[in-house]
């Protein structure tokens, strides 16, 4: 593994540390405010926007110096940090069942890294007609997952293409950019993309942050990996073994993935039990215990009369 690889690595790791940060604080923003116009008025929110944005300019530099394959798929481990992270910040513990969902995401991603790795920087990009034409299909498929009204899942998707093509599209202005008006073009997709990828992702957190945040994490590197091995001549190293090898860690990867967006229940939190809850419900008072307690006594009722003159004492007025 050469020295750009390394590289490219090692700001991956940071990146996905920004925008694993950045989604725990989305979601705890998007549950305390009703609405987007609420949302951007915390100060909370800038703070995950400038985590977004740190993360997004580590991930344009490490697409510099290594491929979309090996660089898109390391932002799963976003999903890794952000699990145990959001279990600190809530005060809660991280759960069997997301330990090994940890485990399994980054043993596949170890797969990946090991079939993906080329050893080369990337030297070529798209040029402006497949830029054009990745961006239309792109806007079409987001358009309708926008409109299905599947919810918080369908936003998650949506957000993890823009992000993917935003990825793709910010290469091509990483790897020797000449100024022209095609560049300028790129340019401005590509913030649009990012922002739009950005603005979706606030809108799925809106259901919580395990699916969501699963989602957005698998769709994100598929949609980048089918550009840059379908436009860009990306493949994997040692052949069929190394395309088995990535298969392998994108299937464990998934799973991975999948363990860690479910909802963390009662049982699986070690030390309390299922009926936890229950005990601090306030008590209702037993039926036999109104029966002993009998009815009020007649010396603390006092007569009352009503406008047709007649007067209530006693049982009649208890009744």
């Amino acid at each position: 593994m050469s020295s750009p690889v390394v590289l490219a690595l090692a700001l991956s790791l940071v990146s996905a540390f920004c925008y694993a940060a950045a989604a725990v604080v989305q979601e705890r923003t998007a549950a305390g405010t009703a609405d987007l116009r609420g949302t951007l008025a915390r100060g909370s929110w800038w703070g995950a926007v400038g985590l977004n944005a740190s993360g997004a300019l580590l991930h344009v530099v490490a697409l510099r110096y290594g491929p979309l394959t090996l660089v898109q798929p390391l932002g799963a481990l976003a999903l890794v940090v952000a699990v145990p992270l959001g279990s600190l910040v809530a005060r809660r513990r991280t759960s069997g069942t997301q330990w090994r969902g940890m485990a399994l995401t980054l043993v596949g991603l170890t797969a990946l890294l090991v079939a993906t790795a080329a050893g080369h920087a990337p030297d070529d990009t798209l040029g402006t007609g497949e830029v054009l034409g990745v961006a239309l299909v792109a806007f079409v498929v987001i358009a309708v997952l926008v409109r299905s009204g599947l919810g918080g899942l369908a936003f998650a998707a949506a957000s993890g293409i823009a992000s993917g093509v935003g990825s793709t599209l910010a290469q091509k202005l990483a790897v020797g950019p000449t100024l022209s008006w095609s560049v300028a073009v790129v340019a401005v997709l590509t913030v649009a993309f990012a922002s739009g990828g950005l603005l979706l992702s606030q809108k799925a957190y809106r259901s919580g942050l395990g699916g969501p945040l699963a989602l957005l994490t698998l769709v994100n590197p598929v949609a980048a990996s089918v550009i840059g091995i379908s436009l860009l001549g990306e493949g994997f190293q040692y052949g069929t073994t190394g395309t088995l090898i990535a298969l392998a860690g994108a299937v464990a990867a998934a799973r991975g993935v999948i363990l860690l967006s479910r909802p963390q229940s009662h049982q699986d939190r070690p030390g309390r039990s299922a009926t936890a809850p229950t005990r601090n419900r306030p008590r209702l008072p037993r039926p036999t215990r109104i029966l002993r307690a009998g009815l009020p006594s007649v010396a603390r009722v006092r007569p009352v009369t009503v406008e047709l003159g007649v007067e209530l004492t006693g049982t009649s007025r208890t009744v």
